[in-house]
């Protein structure tokens, strides 16, 4: 079922489904002719943003078909849809990028991931880690998501995907106390440590802001 007129498809919602004005107006916290006012009479013209969210989640249907904004892609029912990309980063020998472009794969509740980073979801993505210089924190096959709106212009300590010559590796960045300098550290101590990196020398592509393993 579709229309584009809302107040036509409102109407034949109640209609296929068996719900009266009344009824709806009530939930609304509205007078019992509220709806069918807006229905038969256009008025009010639009519905309040609120209103429409109710409506929606009530019958299970998007807010644009109830004259909301289009939807957004990455937005489904309260959860925010972060890309995987078809690469590793690498803990270890780097991972050559072949492929950049991504497709859904993780589904987030929209108010916890808006509690972690700002970013928006469209520059947040999932990539799988490989290697072991980043272990015991991160492990071979672990998913992380990277924040990809915080990278060199917000540099600070954490751990980061980092672009080496063609390839993608995750490291630790200790900031210097002076100056653009950094270090770039393996959280396994079997690795060494590149000291005394310059900013510029490093393409940090984005902050790792969480994780996800299987459980064995």
């Amino acid at each position: 079922m579709s229309s584009s007129d809302p107040r036509e498809f409102l109407e034949r919602l109640c209609t296929e489904r068996g719900e009266d004005f009344a009824g709806l107006s009530r939930m609304l916290g509205r007078n019992a002719a509220y709806i069918q006012q807006f229905v038969r009479r256009g008025v009010p013209k639009r519905l309040k943003e609120e209103e429409r969210r109710k409506l929606a989640r009530y019958f299970s249907v998007s807010e644009s078909l109830l004259g909301g904004p289009p939807d957004d892609p990455t937005i489904s029912q309260g959860l925010l849809s972060v890309s995987r990309h078809p690469v590793a980063v690498s803990a270890g020998p780097g991972a050559i990028v072949t492929q950049e472009l991504g497709k859904p794969y993780f589904a987030f509740d929209e108010r916890w991931l808006k509690g972690l980073t700002s970013t928006p979801a469209a520059s947040l993505s999932i990539v799988r880690v490989e290697g072991d210089s980043m272990s015991p924190t991160l492990n071979a096959g672990d998913e992380i998501l990277v924040d990809l709106g915080d990278a060199v212009d917000r540099l600070r300590d954490g751990i980061y995907v980092l672009r080496i010559d063609d390839a993608l590796v995750v490291k630790r960045v200790a900031m210097h106390p002076m100056g653009r300098r950094v270090t770039v550290q393996s959280d396994n101590p079997a690795y060494p440590d590149w000291p005394d990196c310059g900013i510029d020398e490093i393409h940090c592509i984005g902050r790792v802001i969480w994780a996800s393993r299987k459980v064995v």
